[in-house]
């Protein structure tokens, strides 16, 4: 077996180096001495880089942190903003609710408290008008028109001025009425029908009484004594002769149930004089007032003060014209009641 003999490959010293002093070598150095220092500053440069991109991605991870942070928080702000204005907008829509049940219940308060006031008003027309009709009462008209009146203008709906106007003219039409007062001369007829049952009648006359005088005590004669004497005389003579008026016929004589009914007579007589008054019927009106005098002229005693009395009352009322014409009130009665009928249609038709 042989033994392989090893050859030296080493490069010798000097030739090392001798080798290095070729310009290739040089140049391959340089360039590898300049690709590494490249290649150390490229490294130092990536280094560079990547710490900054690190401290950047930092700053941005931070900046994303906070910006999830500050999302978060203005989520939950605009949740809680949301959770404000919903609870905003139910308030809202409460309150608009409350708005339109109050306006509905003032509407309705409002239109009851209109229907009452033409309800009132109306009854107040239709008692002037019975008034005027049946007692031709031109006062008591005038009282419920006023107070109609009153009440149109403590309110402030526009709608009722036609009405009042119709009613202020009704008031100075009825103002201006000419004519007697009903109600005035109603109470004369009734205060002579109250005096009738106590007239005295004419047939139940009696002389005056003449009181005597107590006897001439003894008195010496003398000028008065005869006087005196020849006046008792005059009297004693005035009794037994009376002078009356014979230019009319003396009076009938009446049973008591006749006098009964004459009495009952005359009051009826009043009573239809009174009911032609409220009809204002000036001639039945004159006529039983006529008769009437000429019964209380037959039958009653003149002489007597109630007579005399009930006589001048009657005198009063036969110059009395009652047959004028009152005012009507049917226009103004109709537009209260058109209008309350307009109003109730137009509520039904918003109740709808």
């Amino acid at each position: 077996m042989e033994t392989p003999i090893q050859t030296d490959t080493s490069p010798a010293p000097g030739r090392w180096w001798h080798g290095l002093r070729r310009p290739s070598l040089l140049l391959a150095a340089a360039a590898i001495a300049i690709v590494v220092a490249q290649w150390i500053d490229t490294r130092l440069e990536v280094a560079s880089l990547q710490q900054e991109l690190a401290r950047r991605l930092g700053e941005g991870d931070a900046v994303a942190r906070e910006g999830r942070t500050l999302a978060r928080q203005n989520q939950e702000a605009m949740a809680a903003l949301q959770a404000k204005v919903g609870a905003l907008e139910a308030k809202l829509a409460e309150t608009q609710s409350q708005a339109v049940a109050l306006e509905a219940m003032y509407q309705e308060i409002s239109s009851t408290r209109d229907e009452r006031l033409l309800a009132e008003v109306e009854q107040a027309v239709v008692i002037a008008m019975q008034q005027l009709q049946f007692a031709g009462n031109v006062e008591a008209a005038l009282i419920a028109l006023q107070g109609a009146d009153a009440r149109l203008a403590r309110s402030v709906q526009p709608q009722f001025l036609p009405a009042r106007k119709l009613i202020l003219r009704d008031i100075e039409r009825l103002k201006g009425t000419p004519g007697a007062n009903i109600s005035g001369l109603s109470l004369k007829i009734e205060s002579v029908v109250a005096a009738v049952d106590s007239l005295p009648l004419a047939f139940e006359q009696r002389p005056k009484a003449v009181t005597a005088k107590p006897a001439l005590a003894a008195k010496p004669a003398s000028v008065d004594y005869w006087r005196e004497l020849g006046a008792d005389l005059w009297r004693e003579f005035r009794q037994l002769v009376r002078i009356e008026r014979i230019d009319h016929g003396d009076p009938a004589l009446l049973a008591p149930n006749q006098s009964y009914f004459l009495r009952e007579n005359l009051k009826l007589r009043l009573l239809n004089a009174r009911l032609a008054l409220l009809q204002r019927d000036g001639k039945v009106f004159r006529e039983e007032i006529r008769q009437s005098r000429e019964q209380l002229e037959r039958y009653f005693d003149g002489r007597a003060k109630p007579v005399q009395a009930a006589q001048s009352t009657l005198g009063t009322l036969a110059t009395t014209d009652v047959s004028f014409d009152l005012p009507g009130l049917a226009e103004t009665l109709t537009a209260l009641r058109n209008l309350k009928f307009a109003r109730e249609r137009s509520a039904g038709g918003s109740a709808r």
